[in-house]
C-alpha cells in the first residue's frame, strides 16, 4: 500500500532513540523527508531539541519550518526511559511531577509549536508514543505520565476536529527486538520497534482519518476491561 508519504516532511522528536530511529527509517522508506530532533542531534543529522526547554523546542521547530517550509507529520517518541524512574519513589510528588513534565508536557510543548502551521495548511498528522501503563494502577508515576499524554492528545484532537489535522497516541506494552507471541495476564503484548513504526506510519498517512484515539499495539492489557 502506498501511504502517500512521498515528499512529506516529517519531524521525528526522539528520532535517535530505540523506537524513534525505527519510525524515522520507516517514514524514509515511504519517501518522506525526515528530520530527526534530539538533544544530541546537530545540523548534519537533524535539529537539536530539548523537549523540557520551551525555547529549545520553539527554535528547533522554527528551523525545520525555515528549511522545509512545512511540517506535515509530527511524531514524538522522546521521553525519559521508564528505567530512570525510581520504584521506591512511585508516589513521590516530585518524581511524579518531573515524570509528567518529561513525557506529557514535553509532547505538549512540541505539539503547540508545530500545530499552528499544520492548522494553517489544513493538513497535519501528529502521533505520540506513550505506553500501556496508562491503563494500570500500582505506580502513580508511571500511570500519570502516560495517562497525561492521552488526555493532552485527546484535547488537542478535539480542538482540531474538522481542520484536516489529526492527533493520536500509540501505546506499546514491552518493546523488544524479539516480541513473544504469548501474552501474560495483567500485561500488554510485546511489540518490536519496527511494528510500532508500521502503525505510526499508517497514522501519519493522509489515508488515515483516525483522530483522538489512544491505540494499543500488540495486545492491550490481558484481563483489563475499559468501557
Amino acid at each position: 500500500m502506498d501511504l502517500e508519504l512521498k515528499n512529506r516532511v516529517a519531524l521525528v522528536v526522539g528520532g535517535k532513540g530505540y523506537i524513534g530511529a525505527a519510525v524515522a527509517d520507516r517514514l524514509r522508506a515511504e519517501g518522506a523527508t525526515v528530520v530527526v530532533a534530539s538533544r544530541s542531534a546537530d545540523a548534519a543529522d537533524g535539529v537539536t531539541m530539548d523537549t523540557a526547554d520551551q525555547a529549545s523546542v520553539e527554535a528547533g521547530v522554527a528551523r525545520v519550518l525555515e528549511q522545509h517550509g512545512r511540517i506535515d507529520v509530527l511524531v514524538v517518541t522522546a521521553a525519559p526511559s521508564a528505567g530512570t524512574l525510581d520504584p521506591a519513589r512511585k508516589s513521590d510528588p516530585e518524581q511524579v511531577l518531573s515524570a509528567i513534565d518529561g513525557k506529557a508536557l514535553g509532547f505538549l510543548r512540541v505539539a503547540n509549536a508545530v500545530l499552528p502551521a499544520q492548522r494553517e495548511a489544513s493538513h497535519g498528522r501528529v502521533v505520540v508514543v506513550s505506553g500501556q501503563n496508562a491503563y494500570l494502577s500500582g505506580n502513580i508515576t508511571a500511570s500519570l505520565r502516560n495517562t497525561a499524554v492521552s488526555v493532552i492528545a485527546k484535547n488537542l484532537a478535539d480542538e482540531l476536529a474538522g481542520s484536516g489535522v489529526t492527533v493520536n497516541v500509540v501505546n506499546p506494552g514491552t518493546v523488544t527486538d524479539t516480541p513473544a507471541a504469548e501474552v501474560q495476564r495483567g500485561s500488554g503484548g510485546e511489540s518490536s520497534p519496527q511494528q510500532i513504526a508500521d502503525l505510526v506510519a499508517f497514522l501519519a498517512s493522509p489515508l488515515s482519518a483516525v483522530s483522538g484515539e489512544s491505540i494499543s499495539i500488540a495486545h492491550r492489557v490481558l484481563g483489563q476491561l475499559t468501557i
